[in-house]
């Protein structure tokens, strides 16, 4: 039978996650699948039967449904990029296949049927928005950012789509730092400078992979100015202490989701169209199950008889 454990938003507080998530252990020799984002540590292994309960779950999560931005798109390409790790290292069972090659047929079925990720915000524009709600000039001001990914290059698009023009990019592969820089006018600084850009930053937002925390109290000079904070990484990379230092503002994860969740009420009324197609997929998942398990009975019945 297929089987899953998770650690997700909708259980656990930011801090209860980082803790948990440390706690999974993973015997690399069983076929699994892992998705690990900052909502969710979720991992799929096993064969044979596919849980009504498990499947709906899964395909609520590549729908953006369990999401804490409810429609974000992110979390398809998350989705799709651990079956696809998944599927390189191991050869995963038929039904691990189904289930994760049908999740990925669900999250876009949603996305183009219904209206669920119309206008659709994400973590990186949520981000940019809250400047624009403190009123930061961005013309004029100077913005730190730690950690090259996907989350950072979006967020770099909305703050030169938004006219910054005073970007500095910090990565422990300063190599990253640099080709991203050149791509968006920015200026590369290796991560062992990071004093310095804590220095002369108005803006610092974290989103990098580490396991650990980057940026302590002890990292900010003591003639530093005031400093806005954003902290997108999971697990954390500025301890929580720092937001309880002078001049400096924190916002963590959850707190971003909380800002935006205030703008996404009218994003429910596509819930329902989007679990109608989520029971359509489940009747035809059901479909399969049965035809496989016929076809294994009518295996085994030829086995037998053979032996006779």
């Amino acid at each position: 039978m297929i089987q899953s454990k998770s650690i997700n938003h909708a259980d656990y507080t930011l801090a209860e996650r980082e803790n948990l998530s440390a706690t999974i252990k993973l015997d690399q020799s069983v076929p699994h699948v892992l998705l690990a984002t900052c909502n969710r540590v979720e991992v799929y292994w096993g064969e044979g039967e596919i849980p009504d309960k498990l499947a709906r779950h899964l395909f609520r999560v590549a729908s953006g449904l369990e999401s804490s931005l409810i429609g974000e798109r992110a979390i398809q390409g998350q989705l799709k990029q651990a079956y696809v790790q998944a599927a390189r290292n191991y050869s995963l069972s038929s039904s691990l296949n189904r289930l994760f090659q049908t999740a990925i047929h669900v999250g876009k079925r949603v996305r183009t049927e219904t209206k669920i990720a119309e206008g659709a915000v994400s973590h990186s524009q949520v981000t940019v928005d809250m400047l624009g709600e403190y009123g930061i000039d961005l013309k004029n001001k100077i913005v730190g950012i730690i950690g090259i990914n996907k989350l950072t290059e979006n967020i770099l698009k909305f703050l030169t789509a938004r006219g910054a023009v005073n970007i500095y990019l910090s990565n422990r592969n300063i190599e990253k730092a640099v080709e991203m820089a050149r791509k968006y006018n920015g200026t590369a600084m290796a991560l062992d400078k990071k004093r310095d850009l804590l220095r002369f930053s108005h803006v610092l937002i974290c989103a990098t992979s580490a396991p650990h925390s980057l940026i302590h109290p002890a990292d900010f000079p003591q003639d530093r100015g005031e400093i806005l904070v954003f902290d997108l990484a999971f697990p954390r990379d500025v301890d929580q202490c720092v937001g309880d230092m002078p001049g400096i503002t924190l916002y963590n994860i959850e707190d971003i989701e909380h800002f935006a969740k205030q703008t996404l009420s009218y994003r429910q009324n596509e819930v329902k169209s989007a679990e109608k197609i989520i029971e359509e997929e489940m009747a035809k998942l059901g479909k399969w199950q049965e035809v496989k398990k016929t076809l294994l009975i009518d295996s085994s019945l030829i086995k037998q008889t053979s032996e006779c």
